[in-house]
């Protein structure tokens, strides 16, 4: 099959959550023998050099990306007030990336486009135009369940009710989306269902995300007291949610019960506040060169999310490389976790405090769940598994 990927950020470098799952999913296609062209939108956050891809990589996937301009402009955002468009799918609408498009459109034909996120939706009417491939949605979140999730935590009610209004308008277009694709690709079960739930007739499967596992180093862990750890991008809005709460609610009890651990938080656009909480035992470790290095030096990874929706990629790879997770519900979302075998579930400050007291009282049972979270890895998430589903639902489609 030849496939186009049309991507809202740049599948490469592989350093985060969405670029890992997208640069898996091409890579894992391309190992089934099918064709992956890429086409990605070059933005302010996620800029890449094209020349500094890899060369093999770049030619096989004939890898093209096109700047957009995304960033949110207090203007646009007022004026936007008075429209009936999403402004947050309005920030990724661009002329020279459509004009790219087309011309890819018309120079190759393909059988299969994909769409990465509901983000690039906007050029769902250049694809029918010049294309008669078939249209697959990868929904790595519900987009608007992230915002309404989000609205609900806020004080403010000016915010939240700004928050809402944006909310209904990006829930309205989702859901509008959902209905124009030939087919969507879940991330979760529970992102799937909920589609479902929505009456949309579109067909709808779950394609976990996947991640090469004989790639993934699993390394015993060390005696003595565990190290905790957060890696997350800190420009995500879930996080920095996650991470506030967290230092609030949590770490002074953590830091109080158990002032002998070390706890590290690391991850890109570490924002300035973060550095006004002052515990001994915190430290803040920024962004990291090598993600997989970090976390094969820590013990135990924590992810207090408290929105947000899809799955946490973070989450998979340190559970591939044998690292025991402590999170909440929300943050395990989409995953076929089993409480205090493969994962420790948490959602109050007294419940994470009796997580870390347990890996700290207890490291061998620490290190088997970690083991054992390895083991669910292998079987249900390594990508020549999770691949395969996604080329049946191609197959689908193109019958």
């Amino acid at each position: 099959m030849n496939i186009l990927q049309i991507c809202n950020k740049s599948p490469f470098p592989p350093k985060e959550g969405g670029p890992i799952a997208m640069y898996n999913l091409a890579n894992g296609l391309m190992a089934e023998n099918h064709n992956v062209d890429i086409i990605t939108m070059n933005t302010f956050k996620f800029s890449v050099d094209v020349d500094t891809l890899p060369v093999d990589y770049r030619y096989k996937t004939n890898f093209t990306a096109v700047y957009v301009d995304t960033e949110t402009k207090y203007l646009d955002a007022f004026l936007n007030l008075f429209s009936s468009k999403s402004y947050h799918i309005q920030r990724f609408e661009s002329v020279e990336f459509r004009n790219t498009l087309e011309h890819i459109l018309k120079n190759k034909n393909f059988d299969i486009i994909q769409l990465e996120t509901i983000y690039v939706a906007p050029y769902i009417d250049t694809i029918r135009k010049y294309s008669k491939a078939k249209i697959v949605l990868r929904s790595h979140n519900i987009e608007h369940l992230i915002w309404l999730r989000f609205a609900k935590t806020l004080k403010n009610p000016v915010k939240r009710k700004y928050v809402d209004y944006l909310t209904k308008k990006l829930r309205k277009y989702e859901i509008s989306v959902f209905g124009q694709v030939d087919g969507i690709a879940s991330i979760t079960d529970v992102d799937a269902s909920y589609i479902r739930g929505l009456g949309i007739k579109t067909t709808v499967i779950t394609v976990p995300f996947g991640l090469p596992f004989a790639k993934c180093i699993f390394q015993p862990q060390k005696t003595g007291l565990p190290t905790f750890f957060h890696l997350g991008s800190m420009d995500w809005m879930p996080n920095q949610e996650a991470i506030r709460w967290f230092l609030e609610k949590c770490m002074p009890q953590i830091a109080e019960q158990f002032p002998e651990i070390t706890v590290y938080l690391a991850g890109r656009n570490i924002p300035s506040w973060l550095y006004s909480y002052k515990f001994p035992n915190l430290k803040i470790a920024g962004e990291v060169e090598d993600a997989t290095e970090f976390m094969l030096s820590k013990t135990v990874m924590f992810v207090p999310l408290l929105s947000g929706s899809g799955v946490r990629v973070k989450i998979i790879e340190g559970m591939a490389l044998g690292k025991t997770i402590i999170s909440t519900s929300i943050g395990a979302e989409g995953i076929n976790y089993t409480d205090r075998e493969n994962m420790l579930i948490a959602d109050t400050p007294e419940e994470f405090v009796a997580k870390f007291r347990l890996c700290i009282l207890n490291p061998e049972r620490c290190s088997q769940i970690g083991k054992n979270a390895r083991t669910l890895i292998e079987n249900e998430y390594d990508i020549s598994v999770t691949t395969k589903h996604l080329i049946d639902l191609y197959r689908i489609l193109l019958k």
